[in-house]
């Protein structure tokens, strides 16, 4: 029996909810936040601004309980351990990291899931990020798309809403996961609904461009958790559709995305509507000024861990190649690059506009290429039948603009191309980041023109960290010379001829 199983037969700590009928909520604030009395400079250094909290019921968000076998591990033996998975913490009393699924003491229907998923050991976000996260802190992670960071918030999620009180007619959520695009919000959506069947959890999606009818149903019924872009989820609460009086445990899954998006004014206008005693876990893969200054306003005594080097870098199983092409020659480029890698393997190129991707997909399907494209216009039946065909491998070519850069997780993207050079590093980061994926071997081709030079020092910096090959017209432009004007050093020259053709 589970650690927060044997919970379930106190009324004031923690409630069974697979039953149909649950016990009341705890009868007090965490402990873990009211002995919190040194605070770090960078974060709110009072305890959160008082509110009514009248009518709202008292919560419980600390259940962590250290395992034996965690206990025992020694201060050197954990600092090994964390060199060995590129974990990085900051906080004051940080908690061990566990290093096994049992040692975190998940419920038996919790374990029941994971091991039903075929997982074998927590990810490194997930080995350091639950105990922070049970033991009710505010917490800052900085990971990759795709490094576990999802179950590294919702497991802790689903403990949370277990131990609340069951909702009210007309309670809002009890958990509320922000997210930048509709893509991402569905994807948690599915790993929220997998893992919160077993506990009779509810749950439901709020994001733009579809009919507003069943999310507004779903939210009238009740519902624990809510996933929720930031326009559509102000929408609703406008609306009076649903209200965040209840939400004591708050998510920003990709914030530097978010604020990439300009929703940094619809962030701040819904955090302002959540009581200021939540738990609130922040996510980010980069961690520039904006988003630490958001984190700030928000957390307060937050725990931080990051996940390999907080500095810029791709992933070091993706092979790069950067081509330097003039603008007018780009589209006969990809076609000879096409004609070089197709096997009928994924192929995933980013363009920067809307009007570029569909102007390319058109080409490319009067020139014989099975080719689909994906952009913030259109309909949400539209990308969800253009993601389904290409996750099949019936349309194995999507063009996008960089709504699918972050949170869109397609499995054996084999390649990646970037017929527009992004407007950040960081996107650039991400866009190949779609391939060499969950341990697999991916490959990225970039279109760099000379409009792109200011981008070529940090672009060479990137490339060499990754141990890739800097072709010399790249590193002249590093140095600022001006870019050859005949486009040399194309793919086909390196001798990677793999058939296929169309």
């Amino acid at each position: 029996m589970s650690r927060y199983d044997s919970r379930s037969s106190d009324p004031t700590s923690y409630r069974d909810r697979r039953s149909d009928s649950g016990f009341g909520g705890s009868t007090g604030y965490s402990s873990s936040v009211q002995s919190s009395s040194s605070k770090s400079d960078h974060y709110a250094s009072e305890a959160p601004r008082k509110v009514d909290l009248d009518g709202l019921p008292h919560f419980e968000k600390n259940f962590y309980i250290e395992a034996p076998s965690v206990a025992a591990m020694t201060e050197r033996e954990v600092e090994e351990y964390r060199q060995r998975r590129e974990i990085t913490v900051e906080g004051r009393d940080v908690p061990k990291p566990v290093k096994s699924f049992r040692d975190v003491g998940f419920p038996d229907y919790v374990m029941q899931e994971i091991s039903k998923a075929g997982f074998t050991e927590p990810t490194p976000i997930q080995s350091q990020g639950w105990p922070m996260a049970l033991k009710g802190r505010d917490l800052i992670g900085i990971a990759e798309t795709g490094s576990g960071k999802t179950l590294a918030y919702l497991l802790p999620a689903i403990v949370h809403v277990n131990a609340q009180p069951i909702l009210s007619p007309g309670d809002g959520p009890i958990v509320l996961v922000l997210a930048p695009t509709r893509e991402l919000a569905v994807q948690i959506q599915q790993e929220a609904t997998k893992f919160g069947a077993s506990s009779k959890i509810k749950n439901t999606c709020i994001y733009g461009g579809v009919p507003k009818g069943p999310q507004v149903r779903d939210l009238q019924k009740g519902v624990e958790i809510v996933i929720a872009t930031p326009g559509r989820l102000i929408d609703m609460m406008e609306s009076h559709h649903t209200n965040l009086r209840r939400v004591t445990y708050l998510v920003l899954d990709e914030a530097d995305r978010m604020l990439d998006m300009g929703f940094d004014p619809q962030i701040r206008k819904i955090v302002s509507q959540i009581r200021p005693d939540r738990q609130t876990l922040y996510w980010s893969a980069t961690w520039p000024k904006e988003v630490e200054q958001l984190a700030r306003k928000f957390l307060y005594n937050p725990y931080k861990v990051i996940i390999g080097s907080p500095d810029l870098k791709a992933n070091h199983a993706i092979r790069q190649h950067v081509d330097i092409v003039p603008e007018n020659q780009k589209y006969n480029k990809l076609v000879k690059l096409l004609e070089d890698i197709m096997d009928g393997s994924r192929i995933l190129i980013f363009m920067d506009t809307k009007k570029g991707c569909d102007q390319i997909t058109r080409q490319l399907r009067m020139d014989g290429w099975p080719a689909l494209s994906i952009h913030g216009d259109k309909s949400q039946a539209e990308r969800d039948w253009v993601l389904s065909e290409f996750r099949s491998g019936k349309s194995p070519i999507m063009t996008a603009t960089d709504v699918a850069a972050r949170g869109l997780d397609v499995k054996d993207v084999k390649y990646v191309i970037n017929y527009d050079f992004p407007g950040s590093l960081e996107d650039y980061v991400h866009r190949i980041g779609r391939t060499g994926r969950a341990g697999a071997k991916g490959t990225a081709y970039t279109f760099f023109t000379a409009a792109n030079a200011r981008f070529a020092k940090e672009l060479i910096a990137i490339l060499e960290e990754a141990g890739q090959k800097v072709s010399p017209e790249l590193a002249a432009m590093g140095r600022g010379a001006p870019p050859p004007p005949s486009g040399h050093g194309g793919f086909r020259d390196r001798g990677r001829g793999y058939g296929g053709g169309r």
